[in-house]
């Protein structure tokens, strides 16, 4: 099931990461097969980056459900959550490639990426409002620190979805690609970001994403830490050496 559901495809050291649209899949079936890949990915030593992309002008499109009871609802929270903490602590970048719409679930996949990137047609939301609900795994969190609180609370509260032009300015996405170039574009992105070292990459990341929600004294603490741990790698050693002999570096995240 899992690979029918979503497809990995290596390019280099690139998982270009396919997540269906057309709404064929239920939210449970989307998330194992994700999990699956997530796990699976973790432990690829070739894979150094990720991008997650749909298929066409849609993405991340599930069948939804009408009726849970609230054990229900509460248990397909917490599954869905622990899948994106997954996918958001794998330890190597994740860019999320975005096109047509992109809402719910597929928004909420997305903010669990180490930054999202998108095509000139890519529309943004949540509507659950409508539907009586608010969103169920992590959306409403990691939006909030991405855009801020007053920024989350408009999306949240009229269900309306946004262009991608208005996603750049509340700083949503990172970067605009034309329709054509999206994909191709993004790879290359992941590719320069893969050519760097990956145990300053997953170190990075991390300090970031802790440092995140506490104190600007004690995040520093955490980011004094990370950078005495990579001084003990082989990749700063090869990173220094390097530079000095005006060369590329070649690291192997050791």
């Amino acid at each position: 099931m899992p690979d029918k559901v979503c497809r990995t495809e290596l390019e280099g050291p690139v998982a270009r990461l396919r997540i269906p649209g057309g709404a064929q899949f239920s939210r449970r079936d989307l998330l194992v097969a994700l999990r699956r890949q997530v796990e699976q990915l973790a432990v690829k030593e070739c894979v150094r980056g990720v991008l997650v992309c749909g298929q066409g002008d849609q993405f991340c499109q599930v069948a939804v459900t009408g009726t849970m009871t609230p054990p229900d609802a509460a248990r397909l929270s917490a599954f869905g959550q622990e899948v994106l903490f997954g996918l958001e602590g794998l330890g190597k970048p994740v860019v999320a490639a975005l096109s047509g719409e992109v809402t719910g679930l597929g928004l909420e996949l997305a903010l669990a990426c180490s930054f999202i990137v998108a095509g000139h047609s890519a529309r943004f939301g949540f509507p659950e409002i409508s539907q009586g609900h608010v969103p169920a795994f992590g959306g409403s969190q990691r939006l909030a620190r991405l855009v801020g609180r007053s920024v989350a609370k408009q999306l949240l509260f009229t269900g309306e979805l946004i262009g991608a032009e208005e996603a750049l300015r509340v700083r949503l996405v990172n970067r605009l690609y034309g329709q054509a170039e999206l994909e191709q574009a993004a790879m290359a992105l992941l590719q320069r970001v893969c050519t760097r070292s990956p145990l300053a990459l997953r170190v990075g990341g991390e300090v970031v994403d802790a440092g995140y929600a506490i104190d600007l004294k004690t995040a520093c603490l955490l980011e004094r830490d990370a950078f005495a741990l990579c001084f003990a790698s082989r990749d700063q050693k090869e990173g220094m050496g390097s530079f000095l002999e005006k060369r590329e570096p070649q690291f192997t995240g050791e």
